[in-house]
């Protein structure tokens, strides 16, 4: 499943931080479970790198080489 399409954005939750408060972040990720973790992980993968379900086999690598 595509977690791109499939994500909702709240827009009200917005809020403009200090980077020397970024303890919030911290504490926010603490109290979420290790697969909501990966999951968030997963999302931000596909926002960034794309998401094709061609290429989430593993890919063959043939190589031929000569005898001699």
């Amino acid at each position: 499943m595509n977690a791109v399409s499939a994500a909702t954005l709240d827009r009200s939750a917005f809020e403009v931080v200090p980077l020397e408060e970024s303890r919030s972040d911290r504490e926010y990720w603490r109290r979420k479970s290790p697969r909501e973790r990966m999951e968030a992980l997963e999302l931000m993968r596909q926002i960034i790198y794309g998401y094709d379900p061609a290429t989430t086999r593993l890919q063959r690598v043939l190589e031929v080489i000569e005898l001699k």
